[in-house]
């Protein structure tokens, strides 16, 4: 299957370079000049993953994120010309799944995209990561907690929360190692196969909205609990 990426860049010789690039890679591809065109495609037509510029008119990149990821599993990738990573990093905590900086380098972006496809595959089949878990025990259950991997559906009594695809890897890796410290390179290597720096802020950011979603005080976890010096680990009873 074909997949198809759209483009949302309101630069339209970085919109049909980075178009072009992408077809000559056997992929189907759309643009979008900003927020409204954008909408308009992904209402006419399934889109498996974005490219989405920070830096549009109007709505800006990250508003748009915050409206996708209400709505939507879509894959997002922001694209950024800035160096400071607090955009990087807001834009992560909002729900997108990856950023890549301009100048882009198109070979980079290339595997980037094709690791989040493949992550979105995996996570819509069941991750590798879950074969630690038995298949006749796909319901976990934690702090009061239930968290169907199967369906990817987490309730605690009425109260169901959403879970973006990195925060449902990370939660399945976090739960079929419980009581386990993790480090940073190994999360990053359980929910996405990246070749990345241990100290990615990515894992920080993906654990930190998933105390805000899970935790009862988030700023003192009880379950996602940091070991200084080594990662993480998950405590859940």
């Amino acid at each position: 299957m074909t997949h198809h990426i759209l483009v949302v860049d309101d630069e339209a010789v970085t919109r049909t370079m980075v178009s072009a690039y992408f077809e000559k890679q056997g992929y189907h591809v759309s643009q979008a000049a900003d927020g409204k065109e954008m909408h308009q495609i992904m209402k006419e037509q399934h889109v498996d993953l974005v490219l989405l510029d920070i830096n549009l008119p109007g709505e800006d990149g990250l508003m748009l994120t915050r409206q996708l990821r209400s709505k939507s599993d879509v894959g997002i990738i922001l694209i950024t010309a800035r160096t400071d990573s607090i955009d990087r990093i807001v834009g992560l905590e909002m729900g997108a799944d990856d950023y890549c900086t301009k100048p882009l380098e198109l070979r980079e972006l290339l595997v980037r995209v094709r690791n989040l496809l493949w992550r979105i595959s995996k996570a819509n089949t069941l991750p590798e990561m879950q074969s630690s878990v038995k298949e006749s025990d796909n319901i976990v259950n934690f702090n009061g907690w239930t968290f169907d991997i199967e369906r990817r559906a987490l309730n605690k009594g009425d109260n169901a929360v959403k879970l973006t695809k990195a925060e449902y890897e990370m939660l399945v890796a976090f739960t079929a190692n419980r009581n386990r410290v993790l480090s940073r390179e190994r999360i990053l290597n359980l929910i996405s196969h990246r070749v990345d720096a241990p100290n990615d802020r990515t894992i920080d950011v993906l654990v930190r909205r998933l105390r805000n979603k899970i935790e009862v005080e988030p700023k003192k976890p009880q379950m996602f609990i940091t070991v200084h010096g080594e990662g993480y680990m998950f405590a859940g009873k």
